[in-house]
């Protein structure tokens, strides 16, 4: 094969077979296809775009371009869930132990935040002693004593998405559907799960902005776990404004804590009980997405959530006392409050806006290296919708550098817009897709 005649043939619109995407990964990861090629490839695939056998054949190339996990020795029908990423999002630390308080087998691997969206492993690396790395056998036992594991992503697993999406994040080719269909689904088939529940965001603080974009993007992702004989289900939800009133890692532990014994903001509570139902569905243990909901909602209410979520702290080596003492977690040093200036409504929250503040707090990262304040972050007191007067406190900002928590009260006052009209809280749930009953 010859990568001027695939680069031709694209360029063109034509259809690239099984074999040449697979030649293509192949000799890309090995270094026998120099990134100049493979650059203008995905160029040509940028404007031509991928049909739907094409972004199977790329999802499976990558896929089985490093290791893959095997799930088989661990009993039942194992579920997966994944966020595409936003701000304050820390579903997976209550839906995790719902679902498996309901019986659904979860073995998660999961990855570290990159600029204004948190990553699940550093969230739980806020918890003292808490391991995100696990040797194979141990993840497998694991989950076969107490329903749960998560851990961070290996080195090994789809070394070919790493390699193209670095070359695809200095070549302007990133926003195109069918290349981060692949890239999200590559890691995910490869991570061995059953069944798979995508949590697509939309909206300022997402990846995709506006809902037709996380409609396509939702459908390919669907399809890529339809085709690859997964049962795969996607959720379409608001992204405008932060999930729940947490943004920063150990700040969303303890929200998430506070989710399981009941007391959680409302949209956590609301998008966490809808998810874990559909996994209980998929995974099997109820006829019926509504019985799954009834399952999982039963489990936050008796408790069994939150024991499970204290079962799998103390299973990866973390201390399941946090659960009842807050003061457990990394402790901050400064703290400062946004005040609104004038009577009115909440509007609106730039949840990207918000975002970049936690981050300039100390609680996100710039680049993959650098260290994070895992105390650090944002607590909002108000969301969209809420009735605000002068001198009430918006969000309380926390870290442990007064100039790095100065400057995102600044960063942040500019995120929230106060109206003098009442407004209508945006519907958190848009649109579920592929879920057959």
């Amino acid at each position: 094969m010859n990568m001027v005649h695939m680069i031709q043939k694209k360029k063109e619109g034509q259809v690239l077979t099984r074999e040449e995407i697979q030649w293509f990964i192949k000799g890309y990861v090995a270094g026998d296809i120099p990134d100049y090629q493979a650059s203008a490839l995905l160029m040509a695939i940028y404007f031509q775009g991928l049909n739907r056998e094409e972004t199977f054949q790329l999802t499976d190339a990558m896929r089985y371009s490093g290791d893959t996990i095997d799930l088989s020795p661990i009993k039942g029908v194992k579920v997966d869930k994944h966020s595409t990423g936003g701000v304050g999002d820390k579903t997976t630390l209550v839906v995790a132990p719902l679902a498996s308080a309901c019986g659904v087998p979860i073995a998660k691997m999961s990855g570290r935040g990159l600029g204004f969206t948190g990553g699940t492993v550093d969230k739980m690396e806020s918890i003292p002693g808490f391991r995100t790395s696990l040797e194979p056998q141990e993840f497998l036992d694991q989950v076969n004593e107490t329903g749960m594991a998560v851990i961070g992503q290996t080195a090994h697993i789809t070394p070919a998405d790493k390699k193209l999406y670095a070359l695809r994040d200095v070549t302007a080719t990133v926003d195109n559907f069918g290349l981060i269909a692949s890239s999200i689904m590559s890691k995910k088939l490869a991570a061995g799960s059953d069944a798979i529940v995508l949590d697509v965001k939309v909206g300022d603080g997402a990846f995709m902005e506006n809902l037709e974009d996380a409609k396509i993007l939702a459908g390919l992702m669907v399809d890529i776990g339809t085709d690859a004989g997964r049962r795969t289900v996607a959720a379409i939800t608001e992204m405008g404004q932060p999930l729940g009133l947490a943004v920063g890692n150990s700040l969303e532990v303890i929200e998430a804590i506070e989710t399981l014994k009941g007391k959680g903001p409302a949209d956590i509570t609301e998008l966490a009980l809808k998810l874990s139902g559909i996994m209980v569905y998929l995974g099997g243990m109820a006829v019926s997405p509504e019985e799954g909901m009834e399952k999982t909602r039963k489990a936050l209410e008796d408790g069994s959530g939150l024991a499970r979520l204290r079962q799998f702290i103390q299973a990866q080596g973390g201390n399941p006392a946090v659960v009842d003492d807050y003061s457990l977690f990394p402790q901050h040093s400064v703290e400062r409050q946004l005040v609104a200036e004038e009577d009115g409504y909440v509007a609106s929250i730039e949840a990207r806006r918000i975002g970049m503040a936690s981050q300039q707090t100390g609680a996100g990262r710039a680049t993959k290296e650098d260290d994070i304040d895992l105390s650090a972050g944002i607590l909002l007191c108000r969301k969209v919708g809420d009735v605000v007067k002068a001198g009430d406190v918006l969000a309380v900002f926390y870290g442990n550098d007064e100039a790095k928590v100065d400057a995102a009260v600044a960063m942040a006052a500019e995120a929230f817009t106060i109206s003098s009209q009442p407004v209508e809280v945006p519907q958190l749930i848009k649109e579920i897709i592929g879920l057959q009953v």
